[in-house]
Parts: structure tokens; sequence; C-alpha cells
């Protein structure tokens, strides 16, 4: 009688009826295809086993420095851009609002990560640059509608919080922030009411006439309304950092936000030393 042994996942069994060798073989085989066969001295070892193929995942993308950057420059572009443009030709201003909200919306929908943050933010651009455009266009001799006016998008900028648009929301609405403590400033420091003559003067007294206005901010109860007004902008503005470092969802949003208002204070100060040192490139004449 010849005996075949089979080690099958560590049992041991002993059969002695060589006319059945094979199908018990076969038939362990298939029960325990894991297990180690040994027949008659030959080793049978299992197929090595198939391991998945896992692809490197790619992290999204944080916080770029360069979305912080360019939330900032689209805070100084119409001081340099717009504030010209819409004194000569309003009109084509008001229109290439429609080129801002375009290219904008291509980029979210077909750019990558960085694409879709920078087309986002302009797209909150278009709406402070329409604003912009119909108040210095053709509204500027009424500071009392400024504000009115720069909320033009404003029911827009709040129900799109939650939407993948809430970084172009985010600057549309802290721009609107920035411009509104700038102008109950104003109003407060006596400067407002400067500011229909200066727009309304002759290229030949408007610089003077300003220079005048910048004067009236360095009045003591002035100087204290002014350092008020900056202190509660740079308080939001650590908030705001404070904030995007505990949350996930908005954490762009405010870094966004932080940025806006912090350009925007830097504007206002750099335009307060030109009003008084060089009026004529203040960008308001």
């Amino acid at each position: 009688m010849i005996a075949i042994r089979l080690c099958v996942t560590g049992i041991d069994l002993e059969i002695p009826n060589k006319g059945s060798n094979l199908l018990i073989f076969e038939f362990f085989a298939q029960l325990f295809p894991g297990g180690v066969l040994l027949l008659s001295g030959l080793i049978q070892t299992p197929p090595p086993e198939k391991q998945a193929l896992v692809m490197p995942q790619v992290s999204p993308a944080s916080l770029p420095s360069s979305l912080s950057f360019w939330a900032s420059a689209l805070v100084v572009l119409p001081v340099f851009l717009q504030a010209p443009w819409v004194r000569f030709h309003p009109f084509s201003s008001c229109l290439f609002t429609a080129v801002l909200v375009t290219a904008g919306i291509v980029a979210v929908q077909l750019g990558n990560t960085s694409w879709k943050q920078n087309g986002a933010l302009l797209v909150g651009f278009s709406g402070s640059w329409l604003a912009g455009t119909l108040f210095w266009g053709w509204l500027r001799m009424h500071p009392v509608l400024h504000l009115p006016v720069e909320s033009i998008a404003l029911p827009l900028a709040i129900g799109g919080l939650n939407s993948r648009w809430r970084l172009g929301c985010s600057f549309y609405l802290a721009s609107l922030l920035g411009t509104a403590i700038t102008d109950v400033t104003m109003a407060l420091t006596g400067v407002m009411s400067f500011w229909p003559t200066v727009v309304q003067a002759a290229s030949s007294e408007a610089p003077r006439l300003l220079h005048e206005a910048a004067q009236a901010v360095l009045q003591p109860a002035s100087v204290v309304i002014l350092l008020s007004a900056a202190g509660l902008i740079l308080l939001l503005v650590k908030q705001f950092r404070k904030y995007s470092i505990r949350t996930v969802r908005h954490r762009e949003a405010l870094s966004v936000a932080a940025s806006v208002l912090s350009t925007t204070l830097l504007i206002d100060a750099l335009f307060l030393v030109l009003s008084l040192s060089v009026p004529s490139l203040s960008g308001l004449i």
C-alpha cells in the first residue's frame, strides 16, 4: 500500500487508498487554494498573490502665496488702471466687466486648482470693477451714492459664500467692507465735504484743493478717528487670519478677505501721503 501524505493548511492526512488519491488531491487543492500541498515529495506553492496597484494621491492644493498676491493685486489695479480709464471712456470700462466675468468663468470651468481659485477671484473682482465704473464714470460728484453703488452685487455675494464662488464673494465683500470703513472715516473727519469740489475743479486747482482736504485729516480729532479706523481694519485682518487656521472649508476665503483688507489699508495710507505731498499722483484727480 502506498500512502500519500497531504499537508493542507497545517492538517496531516494519511490516505491508504491509492485509487482515490488523485481525486482527493484535486478536492483539497480546490477547497484550500491558499494551502501548501506536498505530493510524493514534490512541493507545489500557490501562485503569488496579486497586489493592488496603489496610485499616489495628490493632496489638495493648500492656499498658495500667489492667491493672496493676486487678491492684493486686484485691490491695487483699479487705482492705476480703472481710475484714468473711467475719466476718458467710462462706457468701455463698463463693458470690460463682461470680459472679466467671462475670463473668470472659463478659468473655473477648465483650469486646474490654481486657475479655479484665480478665476473665482476674477468674478468677484468684476463686481467691484462694475460698481467702481458706474460711480466714478457718472456719479462721482455725489459721494453719498458711493457706498450704495459699490453694494450693487451684495445680494449675489452673500448668497454665494457657500458655493464654489466663495473666493470671489469673499473678495467682493471684503472690498466693500474696506470701502465702507473708508467712507465712514472720511465723513467723520469732514473730508467728505471736499469731495464734490475736488472732482469738479479744474486740473490746475484740483491738486491744491486735495492738499487742503488732506490737511484737515491732520487735526487731533481727525487723527484719533483715522487711527481708530486703521485699528479696526487691523483687528479684522487678525481675526480673519486667526479663523482661517481653525476652519478648512472657508480657510482660503478668509485668507483672501484678510489680504484684501490689509491692502486696502495700505492703499488708503498711500493716498493720504500722496495727497499731502504730491496730490496730482493720488489718482483722484
